[in-house]
């Protein structure tokens, strides 16, 4: 049988949803019953660890799980028992609009008192806090652009041509240092943190796995194709006035030339793809599928509220002095080392 040994290793389980998982990759033990998966709390460390095993099957996998697992039909049971449960929290919990107007002029809306993280960040934050944001967001930042790529063979004609153009450039228009992920991977090592791929998984919140799964979710289904524009038009329109305040904060903290580099290239390069995605991939889907704008605004809306509920766990874990982490990172190296760190 063939293993795939250069993968990250499983993560340390969080419950027994994640624990029967991990032994069903390793082939020690059975799935969960669908009663559990149900029963799970939706947005929980135990249910969203689970899943993100599932789902990272599908990207680069785990060091001794063998790659067929990735369409095991038992467990591709068990992956809908877990999206159904976090699917219905999600249409639950969200405030939609009444139309994509209305979900991307709110948007596009910047509070003149802003209290996010990235303002936080810009404000007042320190490195050890950079350290901790920049950890969790590498779960989505080492394979940026990858989630969204599922939704191109589901679009065609003005949203593929734009979508596949928005695409390119995330992956670094051909060029292989100018790929995002690579360019998140410097910002990493300015920061000293180890940049192998799936090497803070351990770390990371229920709050920001909920974040990324909600990609995978989306992406992975056809009939969330919708969904999947407006989460993709979400992150594109917040991203340019985001990336100026978290550029202003490397550069205050004096974290690092790659660190800065990461993010000033998002504040130009999402400004010009805030338009494509507006105007050519929002507008040439629903122009073909005029239909689907209940999961556009859907997309948009539900990116708001996952983020902003990973925002309040960093915000209520800094500003109470504590780490936001599951586990702690280990002290920096190179030019950060010796700086004290929260653990």
């Amino acid at each position: 049988m063939e293993y795939d040994h250069e993968g990250p290793r499983l993560p340390t389980a969080r419950g027994p949803l994640s624990a029967a998982v991990g032994a069903y990759l390793l082939g020690t033990g059975p799935l969960p019953g669908p009663e559990e998966a149900a029963a799970a709390q939706a947005y929980g460390d135990d249910l969203q660890l689970a899943l993100y095993q599932c789902y990272e099957l599908h990207y680069r996998g785990f060091a001794g799980v063998p790659p067929g697992l990735e369409w095991d039909p038992d467990l591709l049971r068990t992956r809908a028992a877990l999206e159904q449960n976090f699917l219905t929290a999600l249409r639950a919990d969200t405030p939609v609009h009444d139309s994509v107007a209305d979900a991307i002029g709110a948007l596009l809306v910047e509070p003149v008192h802003g209290e996010g993280v990235s303002h936080f960040l810009r404000d007042e934050g320190e490195l050890w806090q950079l350290r901790e944001y920049a950890a969790q967001r590498s779960l989505y930042h080492l394979k940026e652009a990858d989630p969204h790529a599922w939704v191109l063979p589901r679009l065609w004609g003005r949203a593929k041509a734009a979508m596949a153009a928005v695409e390119f450039d995330e992956y670094g228009g051909g060029r292989a240092d100018r790929v995002h992920a690579r360019l998140f991977a410097d910002l990493m090592t300015d920061l000293g943190l180890d940049t192998a791929y799936g090497r803070h998984l351990d770390a990371a919140s229920a709050e920001c796995l909920v974040t990324v799964n909600m990609m995978s979710l989306f992406g992975l289904h056809r009939s969330l194709r919708g969904a999947l524009v407006g989460h993709f038009a979400a992150v594109e329109i917040t991203s340019s006035p985001g990336s100026r305040r978290l550029a202003e904060a490397m550069r205050r903290t004096g974290a690092g030339p790659a660190a800065e580099h990461f993010y000033d290239e998002h504040v130009e390069a999402d400004a010009v793809h805030e338009q494509i995605v507006r105007y050519e991939v929002i507008d040439g889907l629903l122009e073909q599928e005029p239909h689907l704008a209940a999961d556009v605004a859907f997309g948009i809306d539900a990116t708001g509220h996952v983020e902003d509920r990973f925002g309040a766990r960093l915000l209520d874990d800094w500003r109470a002095g504590r780490s936001s982490l599951v586990v702690p990172l280990p002290e920096p190296e190179g030019e950060h080392s010796g700086i004290s760190f929260i653990s």
